[in-house]
């Protein structure tokens, strides 16, 4: 009896197992239903929401290259470190090894994600080297991310660095004309849908949502060969001479194209380190002077075309000064009585003054504001100056007088050279131009005549005489090539008011081949210090020397074959 007893127990207790057991498995299988059937897109979403991430993608830069191709600007892909702080927590005791790849200290890190403690995306390191890159991705840390940026690099180096300019960190042109054409330049971020592990590793791309835009390309007028021929011989120049700085400009004399643009001292945008914002300053299209002289062709130019004056008119300079009222114009000797060419060749302040002051003061002023004085180039550099062109309302005739010899006005290197353009061309003022174009595009965009083409081709004979044995700027001349040019010895002016004795600009202007222009340019030393300072010495030879190679490079043909000798003798002054 007890033994059956004992059997209906155990029965009952398997029965009652059995029960529970299809009780959990059907549980367990209705859940399975519910989630593989009716829940499936509820959890997918849900899970989607927790790993599924939208991340950005960065677009490529345009490149910057010379009228022929060759790059001044190139982005290249890079690595940035960034970091997830609430994940990066656990690995404290790691943090010195990241920090000695990054060659940053470790309070660098803490002070990086201080106070971001609730942040998902924090910058490190921006922009490593490959190599730092890759020992980063083996270390296998969490929360410790590599994003892909680029990196700008300017192949010329500190040559170009005053055109180029540079960009930020976050790509975004900030000098030069990176920054006048970032628009341009810059591409558009693009967009795309990840999973990403628990580590925040990206395992999978889900969806494209923008695909990113790349910049466009940007072909500029630079002759990246003039560039560093300009670069060398101005260098050269100012520290042969001991000088506080200079610039100097090339320009095409048909379309107003800049293919030449250099400052001293210069910069390397490639390794900013230490450098302060002075260095920056593209003095050429920044930095006003009183440009002296060599705005003499100019008071020449409008003497004629005012009909009161014929290439032989005759100007007395005796006895060398010229007095109006308590103030004296002088030149550094008597010449007596010259004709235009000769005021130009001999440089004369007191014919120059003479000659301005038989012109009505507006008459004068609308030949200076016409050639662009006062007014931008065109060019659309960032920060470019506008020099100085004062109402003549406000002239006394004694301030007419030395505007005719380059006082009481201001220019840049730029804006003297832009003028030059209307003595080597067909007096017509084309705007500047940093962008490679034709010369339909230039003539399209040019003003009405300044100047009539027989006073140029006047004025331009006159300028041949200045770089003659007899002229100030002999040390200009180039063999085979006719030049026509002037010199500039301006003295600077003082903080206390007036003129300085003893601090002085060196300049010269001029153009080649002066029997049909093709190249146009203008060098100015700022304080050279070591016994020379004249534009005729100091200037002029730059000029010469730049002027000489480029026409070699680009095959300009001689227009003074009677000439071809070595004309390297020294000489020349004012």
């Amino acid at each position: 009896m007890k033994k059956q007893k004992g059997v209906m127990v155990y029965r009952k207790r398997l029965h009652f197992i059995t029960a529970i057991m299809t009780l959990v498995v059907g549980l367990l299988l209705a859940r399975a239903l519910d989630l593989h059937i009716f829940s499936k897109d509820f959890l997918q979403e849900e899970g989607a929401a927790r790993h599924l991430r939208t991340v950005s993608l960065n677009a490529h830069r345009g490149m910057i290259t010379d009228r022929h191709g060759e790059p001044l600007a190139v982005s290249t892909p890079v690595d940035s470190v960034w970091i997830n702080p609430r994940e990066f927590k656990v690995e404290q005791a790691r943090w010195p090894e990241l920090a000695r790849i990054l060659e940053i200290s470790r309070r660098d890190i803490t002070n990086a994600i201080s106070g971001k403690e609730n942040k998902e995306f924090v910058y490190i390191k921006r922009r490593v080297d490959p190599d730092i890159a890759a020992r980063v991705k083996k270390l296998k840390m969490a929360g410790v991310y590599l994003q892909r940026e680029y990196r700008r690099y300017y192949p010329a180096g500190e040559v170009a660095g005053h055109v180029i300019g540079f960009n930020n960190i976050d790509d975004y042109g900030q000098e030069g004309l990176e920054l006048a054409f970032n628009d341009w330049l810059a591409g558009k971020k693009g967009s795309k849908k990840v999973i990403k592990d628990r580590l925040g590793h990206i395992v999978e791309d889900v969806e494209h949502i923008l695909s990113p835009e790349p910049g466009k390309d940007l072909t500029l007028s630079i002759d990246r060969r003039i560039q560093y021929l300009t670069y060398r011989e101005l260098k050269a120049a100012v520290q042969a001479h001991g000088a506080r700085s200079g610039a100097a400009v090339v320009l095409d004399a048909r379309t107003s194209e800049v293919l030449a643009m250099v400052n001293q001292p210069s910069f390397n945008p490639n390794n900013r380190t230490g450098l302060h914002g002075t260095l920056y300053r593209n003095r050429a299209a920044t930095d006003v002077f009183e440009p002296g002289s060599t705005i003499k062709p100019f008071t020449v130019a409008a003497a004629l075309k005012s009909g009161r004056h014929t290439e032989s008119s005759i100007i007395n300079t005796s006895p060398g000064f010229y007095k109006l009222g308590d103030q004296v114009v002088k030149d550094v000797r008597d010449y007596g009585q010259i004709d235009l060419s000769t005021v130009i060749q001999k440089s004369s302040n007191v014919g120059a003054s003479l000659l301005a002051l038989s012109l009505q003061p507006g008459e004068f002023w609308e030949t200076f504001a016409l050639l662009g004085f006062g007014a931008p180039t065109g060019g659309g550099f960032p920060g470019e100056s506008y020099g100085l062109l004062r109402d003549y309302a406000s002239w006394s005739p004694f301030e007419q007088a030395t505007m005719s010899f380059g006082y009481g006005l201001s220019v840049t290197p730029l804006q003297l050279a832009h003028a030059y353009t209307t003595l080597a061309n067909d007096g017509r003022l084309r705007p500047v131009s940093f962008l490679k174009m034709s010369r339909q595009q230039a003539d399209a965009q040019a003003s009405d005549p300044v100047f009539s083409l027989s006073t140029i081709h006047s004025v331009r004979q006159m300028m041949q005489g200045v770089v003659t044995a007899a002229g100030t700027g002999k040390r200009a001349r180039i063999a085979g090539y006719r030049v026509a040019g002037k010199t500039g010895t301006v003295k600077k002016s003082s903080a206390e008011g007036g003129y300085t004795e003893d601090k002085y600009l060196a300049v010269f202007a001029g153009m080649v081949p002066a029997s049909n222009p093709r190249l146009v340019m203008v060098v100015m030393v700022d304080e050279p210090s070591r016994g020379e300072y004249y534009g005729g010495r100091v200037a002029a030879p730059v000029f010469s020397r730049v002027m000489s190679g480029a026409l070699r490079l680009l095959d300009i043909p001689p227009d003074d074959l009677d000439n071809m000798v070595d004309l390297s003798a020294p000489g020349g002054s004012a």
